[in-house]
């Protein structure tokens, strides 16, 4: 077998015990569900998952997305979608589309059959393992501190956890500024726009 390097990524299973070590409990060697502590572990890693990715970050926040009708107008939602709104709302007030049912449902027309597709802002939901490594970490840390307060009760551990859980936040919000590449003027997709550079002048 391989040896471990520093550069191997992290697992479902690294996770869970990065966060059995950090409330003082021996590590296991696969994912045993039969086992109660390892199968709260994990769902407190896959609660964790879900409450990070809900926020909407760049890697799965995705606008402007089609969504394409069946054969009888309706449009199923899938289940890895934790939020959905329409694009533009703020422009657009002739309908108010959300999830009911499994597919997609018009509160303004009170129906969910459409006969056009539909363009929503929709925030997916991602495995852990092909999540970038930043958010990884995060929600390894909060799941670690969500883990001490339930298991350990220990204040001072969970003021630690806290810490490193703030830091690891940072460092997400750093990748996703930096990702996405926001501007405060609201350019929208498909466009280019080339801001003025004052060493074009100097140039000259």
């Amino acid at each position: 077998m391989a040896t471990p390097t520093t550069v191997d990524l992290d697992t479902e299973l690294s996770a869970v015990n990065s966060i059995l070590g950090s409330i003082g409990q021996s590590p296991v060697t696969n994912l045993d569900h039969d086992n109660p502590e390892t199968s709260f572990i994990y769902n407190i890693l896959r609660e964790t998952n879900v409450d990070v990715q809900s926020e909407g970050w760049v890697y799965n926040l995705e606008l402007n997305y089609e969504f394409a009708k069946d054969t009888n107008g309706y449009i199923n939602i899938p289940s890895n979608i934790l939020r959905l709104d329409n694009t533009d709302d703020h422009k657009n007030r002739t309908m108010n589309l959300v999830r009911r049912n499994g597919r997609l449902y018009d509160k303004v027309k009170h129906t969910d059959v459409f006969t056009e597709n539909q363009h929503l802002d929709v925030t997916w939901l991602f495995p852990f393992e092909e999540l970038p490594v930043p958010f990884r970490r995060y929600i390894v840390y909060k799941a670690a501190g969500r883990a001490a307060a339930q298991l350990v009760g220990n204040p001072d551990l969970v003021r630690l956890l806290a810490l490193q859980e703030t830091q690891a936040r940072a460092i997400c919000v750093e990748y996703d500024c930096n990702q996405a590449e926001h501007s405060m003027l609201g350019f929208p997709d498909e466009s280019v726009y080339t801001s003025y550079s004052p060493f074009h002048a100097l140039r000259r």
